[in-house]
């Protein structure tokens, strides 16, 4: 294959160690947060059956499933009479498998299946990548990771004030100021009975989650297309009018009241938004700023109660998108016969939160330091002692490579620079039969004489 014809599949990328190496820093944040909060790790598997994901994420994120060929001679197997030209009902003939779209159906199906060995509640936080079969752009990519954590077999709000309470944790540790949009799926599902639409929810909601994207008029004409009707269309104005709220109150109930009729969704919806800001009350968020958004629908099926997203909240900044999210889904184990099991959850965006951080120089300096020293290689005959050297150093937890050729002193220097390795230690052959080394600060350019003992001290005391 020639150079000209190498390239990815867009929406994929490759990561170079300076990016791998910030990428495992907020790997790190994240992982060191969960389990401060008493996550545990699982892993499940990059492919699914294709029923166990299909039918969980609305129309649209089944059309985004990355669905994977069946081995062999597939076509034979396929009866050209059966599917009508319904690449739907095809795809189900030629492909039993496909590429997780999240992290939180394969949960669901994990919970299921390890229910004997599971202590419930069950607080999980799971690291891998997902893949969505959708149009790249920025911020947006076909493999991507992501980082959740999820409280399963308990009903308690203290669960949404928790992982509330893990956002701004995990947003203050990575110096990002950020918004935390809640509302509730009650509250939509009640402006949809009073709207008589109760039977359209998912349709509706769908088109809500797009405000953002295309604005009231885009999601009016939408609903018209839909034939969701006037009434479905007035209650997106509605809640568009009570945006941006530190909390609920009486204020906000008494405006709804005189636009509907309050309904034990409404009611029940509400009811939850103010236990969760009471709550909140009990301690000072970071560096996040937290209100209700009415227009928050979060399209995915599964959700029945608190919702969450996540934007950043940066003066001088914007970023299109949210970079984490998640809500209360109250039976998502049903679909795989484990009914009435809550569960919440959010889920960082590790690719988005990335971009971000990069835009904004918020990594620390350093991250991409091959190893704290490298020794240079002289000739063959200092070998075996630069061999001791490294050993000792790395035994005390020092990061130490050598130097694998006996080149030119000035190319391993450049070597040392290139990966940003502050310090090299020389054996030259004088200063060795005196028992000394020399270590250069290449930052300073500065170099001093050390015993082996004095050297060894001097890195475990950085």
């Amino acid at each position: 294959m020639s150079k000209n014809n190498l390239s990815l599949p867009k929406g994929t990328r490759d990561f170079s160690p300076p990016v791998m190496a910030k990428r495992n820093y907020l790997f790190g944040v994240l992982r060191n947060a969960f389990e401060r909060f008493g996550f545990l790790p699982i892993e499940t598997p990059a492919m699914e059956q294709l029923s166990t994901l299909t039918g969980k994420y609305g129309e649209e994120g089944d059309q985004l499933l990355f669905k994977i060929l069946n081995s062999g001679d597939f076509w034979s197997k396929v009866n050209p009479d059966s599917f009508d030209n319904n690449a739907r009902k095809l795809s189900f003939q030629i492909s039993e498998k496909a590429l997780r779209y999240d992290l939180t159906v394969p949960f669901a199906r994990f919970v299921v299946m390890n229910r004997n060995e599971i202590s419930f509640p069950f607080r999980r936080y799971q690291m891998q990548p997902v893949w969505r079969a959708d149009r790249p752009q920025k911020g947006r990519y076909r493999e991507f990771y992501q980082c959740d954590a999820d409280i399963i077999g308990s009903d308690s709000l203290l669960n949404e004030v928790d992982l509330i309470h893990l956002l701004d944790e995990v947003f203050s540790k990575l110096g990002l100021r950020v918004l935390i949009k809640i509302n509730n799926r009650k509250v939509l599902m009640g402006l949809a009975e009073a709207a008589g639409i109760s039977d359209r929810f998912t349709d509706w909601c769908t088109s809500l989650d797009k405000l953002d994207k295309i604005g009231f008029e885009g999601v009016a004409r939408e609903m018209e297309e839909k034939a969701l009707g006037a009434k479905a269309i007035e209650m997106v104005s509605l809640v568009m009018a009570l945006n941006g709220l530190s909390g609920i109150d009486e204020d906000v109930i008494e405006e709804v009241k005189t636009k509907v009729a309050l309904n034990s969704s409404l009611e029940k919806g509400f009811e939850e938004l103010k236990n969760i800001f009471q709550s909140l009350a009990a301690f000072r968020l970071n560096l996040s700023k937290i209100e209700v958004d009415l227009t928050l629908a979060r399209g995915l099926n599964y959700y029945t109660g608190c919702i969450l997203e996540v934007k950043v909240n940066e003066p001088d900044y914007s970023f299109p998108g949210s970079i984490s999210g998640g809500g209360r889904y109250d039976d998502l184990t049903g679909i795989f016969g484990w009914k009435g099991l809550s569960g919440v959850g959010i889920s960082f965006g590790a690719d988005r939160i990335y971009d971000v951080m990069e835009e904004m120089k918020l990594f620390p300096e350093g991250l991409d330091q091959a190893a704290d020293v490298m020794i240079a290689n002289f000739n063959d005959e200092m070998i075996p002692a630069a061999l001791r050297l490294m050993h000792s150093l790395r035994s005390l937890s020092v990061s130490a490579l050598l130097y694998p050729d006996a080149v030119k002193l000035q190319k391993q220097l450049t070597y040392a620079n290139a990966n940003h390795i502050r310090y090299v230690v020389l054996m030259g052959e004088e200063e060795f039969k005196e028992g000394k080394l020399i270590l250069k600060d290449m930052q300073s350019g500065q170099q001093d004489l050390y015993t082996p003992e004095k050297l060894i001290h001097f890195f475990t005391n950085l």
